[in-house]
């Protein structure tokens, strides 16, 4: 019965133990662990809701859904209030893929797959057949996605890199500052840094590292899904830091230059 493995994995995931669950909800140890084990074959419409409001799941996800068949992230997702069975049309549902020890696939996102990501983001088929790997230095309860970007204005962060973004379910959670990528209805995927203006225009203004290119500010409403740039992957190696000295040598080369450069027009004109 999924209702028995359902409350013990729920329970063993807060590190806690019958005794403490049961002095919680108000039961005795006994008839907790008659629940956990499978005992009880008809729980109480009472006892249902005990557990539902204890765990804050839904009474429908806990004796339809086996949620030892979830993903980390997803278990993650639904013990921070994201049932859908609670929250109806409001949950973001993100399509996603998982390996065959039911651990969340990192979905690989090429340039030549991000104009269909744009009209097939939320389509499992989609998504099932975008390159998929794993990534141990990342956490386990977290969803990330990897997109490959194009063009320079997020330079110093080379053209055709690979950005990993971890998927962030509540917008307002945007620090400001801090790098996205973004689906978005018009552009497609977009990689900025990003001002969180949601509680006052209900907008996000956008930024490039490349500073040749203008902010521009986003409705919310053209926004399909955030990711937070966690990481990239390049084949470039990246140019050197320059020191002090060797800055302060470089622009006097350039005065130099300039300096011959305006001699030689001088002498033209003449």
């Amino acid at each position: 019965m999924t209702f028995s493995s359902n409350i013990k994995l729920l329970r063993t995931r807060r590190n806690k133990t019958q005794d403490i669950v049961a002095r919680e909800l108000g039961i005795s140890r006994s008839t907790l662990n008659s629940y956990e084990n499978g005992s009880v074959k008809n729980p109480t419409l009472g006892a249902l809701m005990g557990f539902s409001k204890y765990y804050k799941v839904s009474i429908d996800t806990l004796i339809k859904m086996d949620l030892g068949k979830l993903s980390g992230f997803q278990l993650s997702e639904l013990e921070k209030g994201h049932d859908i069975y609670i929250t109806g049309s409001k949950l973001r549902v993100l399509a996603t893929t998982v390996d065959s020890e039911n651990k969340e696939n990192i979905e690989a996102v090429p340039i030549k797959a991000k104009a269909g990501y744009k009209n097939g983001y939320a389509d499992p088929d989609f998504i099932k057949k975008l390159p998929t790997f794993q990534l141990p230095i990342l956490f386990d309860d977290r969803k990330y996605r990897m997109f490959q970007i194009d063009g320079d204005s997020m330079l110093p962060i080379p053209d055709k890199s690979w950005v990993i973004g971890e998927y962030i379910e509540n917008w307002h959670d945007i620090k400001n500052g801090q790098a996205y990528i973004l689906l978005t209805i018009e552009e497609g995927i977009v990689f900025k840094n990003v001002v969180n203006q949601l509680k006052k225009k209900k907008k996000l203004e956008l930024h490039s590292l490349n500073t040749e290119y203008k902010p521009y500010e986003l409705d919310v409403n053209e926004v399909k899904e955030v990711w937070k740039f966690v990481n990239f992957i390049s084949s470039e190696i990246p140019e050197p830091a320059r020191n002090k000295d060797e800055l302060l040598a470089l622009v006097e080369k350039m005065e130099k230059d300039l300096m011959v450069i305006k001699n030689n027009l001088k002498v033209e004109v003449v």
